[in-house]
C-alpha cells in the first residue's frame, strides 16, 4: 500500500462552518497556484484564451449584474411565461425576505427539492443572498434517500415541490427541519394554461375538496410536532429585505451537491461562489460565437445535478441569456417550445440528442438554431454526433467532468481540432496529471493509462463533515483524484478507459452499487446480492442484480424489483435481476463485482 502525505483536514478543525472550511481549502484547490505550462492550450478552438480572467465576486454578484445590464429581457421562460431579468432580481429580494423572516442566516443550510422551474431559480438565489448555503436534492428520492442526507446536511428550511412535501414534511423530528415552503408550478405558468388546469367539473372539484382535507387530517396526526407548512406565495408576500444582512464572499460555500463520489454512500460536494463562478466563466469562453443578451439556452437538464446547475443556470445568467425551462426532459414540450422560442445552446445527454433530433426529422421541424451544443455524463457515441450536427450545422461536443470539478474539467474543442472519441483537453486555468493508482506520486508516462488527476478554480473544496474522505480525495497542491483510469495521446487529448470506482453511471446519474445493494439486502430470501452496470449499445449501463437466494427457497425477481422501487429513486432500480448459486469472492472474501459483470456481459 502506498504511503500518503498526511495534511491536518481543515474540516475537523471548522466543523459546521463552511465558509472557514472553503477558506482553509481555497488555495489548495487551485486558487492560488502558480502558473503552470500548459501545452494542450494550442488544441483550443479559435479565440479561447490560453489564461482566463476569473470573475471576482459571487454568485449573488453576477445576478445583480445582469439585473442592472439586461433588466428588461427574459430571463426564464416556462410553458411560455416570461420573467424578466429585472423581475427575476426583485423576487429573489422577496423570496430572500421570506427566509429571513423564517430565521435563515448566514451558514444555514436550506434544502432545495425541486423540479426546473422559475421558482427553483428564485430560490436558489434567495437563499444566497442570505449568505446560506443551497442543498440541491432530487424531488423524486425516497423517503429513505431524502432522510440520509437531510440527517447528513442538518437543513431548518426546505423549499419543496408540493408533490414532494408530503414526503419531506413525514421526515423525523430529530432532522432538524423546522419549515417548509411548499411550491406549486401551476401559478408559474402562462394564465390560460393555468384556467385549464385549475377548471375541473364541479363533482371533481369536491371530491378534490374532500381528499385535500382528509390528507390534512392525516398530516396533523402524523407529523412532528412544530414542523410548519407554508405556500410559495407566503413566503414572497414577507415584506422588504433588511439591507444590512451577511453577504457571502468568493469562497464561502454556496451549494452542497450530493454525489456518490468514489464509492459508498452520497457525501454533499461543497462547491464555493468561486468554483462556480469560476466554471461558468471557463464555459463562457469555451463556446466561441456567443452573444450576450441574446443568447437562448434550454434546461432540459435537473438543476438538482451539478452538470445541469452550471451548464444551465449559472452559465445562461451570467451572459443574460432567455433561460426555458422544463420540469423533465420531454420531447414534445421541447419541440413546441422550438416554434416560439428556437435554441441556440443545449447542454444534454446523448439519449436526448438522439431523440430530439429523431422526432424532429419525423415532423418536419428545423433545429437549425441551435449553433452549440455539449454532451455530458455518459460516452457521446460518434452516429449520435453525425445525426445532430447533419440536423442543426452547428457543433456537439463531449465534456468530462465531475460533481466535484462544478463540473466541467475538461472538453473537446470547437472547432476543427476536436478529436470523437475523446473526451478533449484542460479547460483554460485547468491542469491534469496521470498516476500510478497506487503511487500518486508517479506520473505516467504520455500514451500510458494511469488515474487521472485534475487540479484547477473549479475543483471543489471537500465533502461536507467528512474530513477523511476529504483527505483521500483531495491530495498536496489541490489535486483531486478522479477514480478514472485514463490515457493521453501525443496531443494532449484524453479518453476515459476504465474506472477505479465501482459507480454505475446510468441515464447521466451516477448509482453506488453499494448503496443499492443495501436496500436489496433487507428483502426476505435473499443471501446475497451484488450490483453492477452493464453497457448499454451506444453509452450508459443498466443497473443489474445478481443475487443469490437463501438455500432451499426459490427468488421472485419481480417482487424484488417491486421492492427496490419503494426504496430507491427509479434510475436506481435495477433493469434485471439475475439468480446465481452463489458470488464469486476473494482470498479475503471480497465480492468480485468485476468478475460478475464480465461474467454477465458474455452471457455465461
Amino acid at each position: 500500500m502506498t504511503k500518503k502525505s498526511r495534511r491536518t483536514a481543515p474540516h475537523a478543525r471548522a466543523k459546521g462552518n463552511p465558509g472557514a472550511k472553503a477558506k482553509a481549502n481555497a488555495k489548495a484547490n487551485g486558487a492560488s497556484q502558480p502558473r503552470r505550462t500548459r501545452p494542450w492550450t494550442a488544441a483550443y478552438g479559435p479565440g479561447v484564451p490560453a489564461n482566463l480572467k476569473l470573475p471576482k465576486g459571487t454568485l449573488v454578484d453576477l445576478v445583480d449584474a445582469s439585473v442592472r445590464r439586461y433588466g428588461s429581457k427574459t430571463a426564464l421562460e416556462f410553458f411560455g411565461a416570461r420573467t424578466s431579468y429585472r423581475d427575476l432580481g426583485a423576487l429573489i429580494s422577496r423570496a430572500a425576505a421570506g427566509l429571513q423572516k423564517l430565521g435563515v442566516k448566514a451558514g444555514d443550510r436550506v434544502a432545495l427539492v425541486l423540479p426546473n422551474c422559475p421558482q427553483h431559480i428564485v430560490a436558489f438565489h434567495a437563499v444566497l443572498r442570505l449568505g446560506a448555503v443551497v442543498v440541491e436534492h432530487n424531488p423524486l428520492y425516497t423517503d429513505r434517500e431524502l432522510r440520509h442526507q437531510f440527517e447528513d446536511h442538518g437543513a431548518t428550511v426546505a423549499i419543496v415541490w408540493d408533490k414532494a412535501a408530503e414526503r419531506v414534511r413525514q421526515l423525523p423530528a430529530d432532522v432538524g427541519l423546522r419549515s417548509i415552503v411548499s411550491v406549486e408550478l401551476i401559478p408559474a405558468m402562462p394564465l390560460l394554461q393555468r384556467l385549464a388546469l385549475r377548471l375541473p367539473v364541479p363533482a371533481a372539484r369536491k371530491a378534490r375538496a374532500a381528499l385535500s382535507a382528509d390528507r390534512h387530517e392525516e398530516k396533523a396526526r402524523t407529523a412532528p410536532a412544530g414542523r410548519t407548512v407554508l405556500p410559495w406565495h407566503e413566503l414572497l408576500a414577507a415584506g422588504e429585505l433588511r439591507k444590512r444582512h451577511p453577504r457571502p464572499g468568493v469562497h464561502d460555500v454556496a451549494v452542497l451537491q450530493y454525489t456518490s463520489g468514489t464509492t459508498g454512500q452520497p457525501k454533499g460536494a461543497m462547491l464555493t461562489h468561486a468554483n462556480l463562478q469560476a466554471n461558468a466563466a471557463q464555459g463562457r469562453a469555451w463556446v466561441p460565437g456567443l452573444k450576450d443578451g441574446k443568447e437562448t439556452v434550454y434546461a432540459v437538464l435537473p438543476m438538482f445535478h451539478a452538470y445541469g446547475l452550471t451548464l444551465c443556470m449559472t452559465f445562461a445568467l451570467s451572459i443574460g441569456a432567455k433561460l426555458v425551462l422544463f420540469p423533465k426532459f420531454d420531447v414534445d414540450l421541447v419541440l413546441k417550445a422550438l416554434k416560439k422560442s428556437p435554441a441556440t445552446f443545449l447542454p444534454a445527454v446523448p439519449p436526448i440528442y438522439d431523440r430530439i433530433a429523431a422526432a424532429a426529422a419525423d415532423r418536419g421541424i428545423g433545429l437549425e438554431s441551435i449553433r452549440f451544443s455539449i454532451s455530458g455524463a455518459m460516452n457521446l457515441p460518434t452516429a449520435t454526433v453525425e445525426t445532430w450536427e447533419k440536423a442543426t450545422g452547428g457543433y456537439l461536443i463531449e465534456g468530462y467532468g465531475l460533481t466535484e470539478t462544478s463540473p466541467i474539467a475538461i472538453g473537446n474543442p470547437f472547432g476543427p481540432t476536436r478529436k470523437p472519441g475523446t473526451v478533449g483537453v484542460p479547460f483554460p486555468l485547468t491542469d491534469i496529471r496521470v498516476v500510478d493508482p497506487g503511487n500518486v506520486l508517479a506520473d505516467r508516462a504520455p500514451g500510458e493509462e494511469g488515474e487521472l488527476l485534475i487540479r484547477g478554480p473549479q475543483v471543489f473544496s471537500g465533502y461536507w463533515n467528512r474530513p477523511q474522505e476529504t483527505e483521500e480525495a483531495l491530495l498536496e497542491g489541490g489535486w483531486f483524484r478522479t477514480g478514472d483510469i485514463v490515457s493521453v495521446d501525443k496531443d494532449y487529448f484524453v479518453t476515459i478507459r476504465d474506472r477505479i470506482k465501482e459507480l454505475i453511471i446510468t441515464g447521466g446519474f451516477n448509482v453506488s452499487p453499494s448503496e443499492v445493494e443495501d436496500v436489496l439486502a433487507t428483502f426476505p430470501g435473499l443471501s446475497e446480492v451484488s450490483v453492477v452496470g452493464l453497457p448499454r449499445p451506444g453509452g450508459g449501463e443498466d443497473v443489474v442484480a445478481a443475487v443469490v437466494p437463501v438455500p432451499g427457497t426459490s427468488l421472485d425477481p419481480d417482487a424484488l424489483l417491486s421492492f427496490a422501487r419503494q426504496h430507491l429513486t427509479a434510475y436506481k432500480v435495477p433493469r434485471k435481476v439475475v439468480v446465481l448459486d452463489s458470488l464469486p469472492r476473494s482470498l479475503i472474501g471480497k465480492v468480485l463485482r468485476r468478475e460478475i459483470q464480465d461474467t454477465l456481459v458474455a452471457g455465461r
